[in-house]
Parts: C-alpha cells; structure tokens; sequence
C-alpha cells in the first residue's frame, strides 16, 4: 500500500487541512499518516475555533516517534500545509530531509499556506518567510493558490498565462490553485517545459478546503502512476465533484466522493501558451 506523511492541521468538525486530506487519501487506498500541526474544533471562517496550534516541542516529539516506528520509511510522498510557528517550519524542513534519506524515491509536495485573495496573509509573517527560504527547495512540486504564488514571485496571477509565468520563477514544477479563466475558474500545473490548466465553472461560495483536496487527490493520482497532466485533471475534476454534491454548503462531502481516481466531464484541460 502506498504511504503518505502529512504535515499540516486537524480541524475535527471541518472537512479541511491535514484531516480532510487523510480521509481522502485513506479513500483511494493510500495509508495516510497526519503529523498535526494544529488542533481545532472547526475552522476559523466558521468563527472561533477552539483549540489551540500544537507546541513546536510536541510537533517535533511526534515526529520523532514516527520516524522510530518507521514512517519515514516506504514513503511515496510528503504533503506539507498549515504551520502554527516558524519553529514549526524549521522541524519540517529537518523531518523531510531524514525521509527522503529514508526513502529516496519521497515525492515532497509543499503547499505553502499563507493566505488568499480574499483575507490576505492570515499566517504569521515569519511563518510565511519560512516556509518560502526552508520548505520550498525542499519540494518537488510547490501547490500555491494564486494568491500564494503572486506573494512567493511578486507577478500577479490573473490569468492562465500569468500563472504558468509566476510559477516557471520559482525553478519548481507549481500545481497553481484559483486561477482565474474568464468567467471560470482553474488549476494550472507548469514546469520548465509545459503549462496545463484545468478548469470548470466556477462556485459564488465554494466550501473551504478545496485546496487541500486538491494537493491531496494530485499525490494520489502520482503516487499511481500518472503524468502530471492527467494528475492534474483528475484533481480538477475530484474537486469539481466535491464543490457540486456540497451544493452551496459549507463542508467538502469527502464521505461522497470516489473510492478510484476518476476524470469529470465538468472539467476542460488545455495547454496555456507563454
């Protein structure tokens, strides 16, 4: 069975961060092992949360004891999102360099969550300046919204074309979350060579978590063998059928969702041209 490390939150009533991507992970039958970050009751644009972000000495203590039952071991991927602390940021960069140590075929997937268009920087700005100087040159593939990757390059994403240009600055293969296509809406997924985007018509009021779907679906259809493009698409399209059976509420219904990686008709793939 293939495994991935996660390193992010635990939201316990909100089908969001590292929880959310456990549950979707474990329902494509991929052993899925969550180091939370943070501990909350709900998520915080539900109002107060509860809860309290995870000490770096309790963080650090429980990768520890992961790595002595041997976790970092047979690892196919990491996934890195929500950080509490810079200490955080720091005792990740250290855990993922010993799991690729230990398994040197690990892809490193970052998601560096900072923001988005809407609230600005919502993370600590040492939290967000770490993240960019020591989790990126870990990553294989860098998973920003386009918020994210307009603050990591300083190039505004509006466009398709904006985003695969933004994202060849970071010398990182970028899978680019809330792309604006015209009246839709998109993700992209460009390296030095090509650009793709993916995108279906776009929610007022999507439910949150549609990005950590997507980091977590994109892993699962790597980890099984497919090439970026049709990575891409299948995670286009498993958020796509997410956002649509929440039908305008506010949780992902991740209980709902596919059991096999599977492509949506609601989703368009096109190359983007730069």
């Amino acid at each position: 069975m293939a495994r991935v490390l996660i390193l992010s939150s635990l939201v316990a009533a909100s089908r969001v961060g590292g929880g959310a991507q456990v549950q979707a992970l474990a329902r494509l039958g991929i052993d899925p092992i969550l180091v939370p970050t943070v501990l909350y009751g709900r998520h915080p644009g539900h109002g107060p949360p509860g809860g309290r972000p995870v000490e770096a000495e309790t963080f650090e203590a429980v990768l520890g004891g992961v790595e002595a039952a041997g976790g970092f071991e047979h690892l196919d991927a990491v996934i890195t999102g929500h950080f509490s602390s810079a200490r955080q940021v720091a005792a990740a960069a250290e855990a993922m360099g010993r799991a690729r140590a230990a398994s040197p075929g690990v892809r490193i997937v970052v998601d560096p969550i900072m923001g988005d268009e809407k609230e600005g920087l919502y993370v600590r700005e040492p939290v967000a300046e770490a993240i960019a100087a020591e989790l990126i040159p870990f990553a294989d593939v860098v998973a920003p919204n386009a918020w994210e990757l307009t603050r990591l390059t300083g190039e505004a994403v509006t466009d398709p074309g904006a985003a695969a240009a933004a994202g060849r600055r970071l010398l990182k293969p970028t899978l680019v979350s809330a792309v604006p296509a015209g009246r839709d809406i998109g993700i992209a997924y460009v390296d030095s060579e090509v650009a793709w985007l993916a995108y279906h018509s776009r929610v007022a009021a999507p439910p949150k978590g549609t990005g950590d779907l997507v980091s977590a679906t994109f892993v699962a259809a790597l980890v099984r063998g497919m090439a970026p493009p049709d990575a891409l698409e299948t995670a286009a399209g498993t958020v796509a059928e997410a956002v649509r059976r929440a039908d305008g509420g506010p949780e992902l219904p991740l209980e709902a969702l596919p059991t096999e990686l599977t492509r949506s008709p609601r989703v368009t793939l096109e190359r983007v041209g730069v």
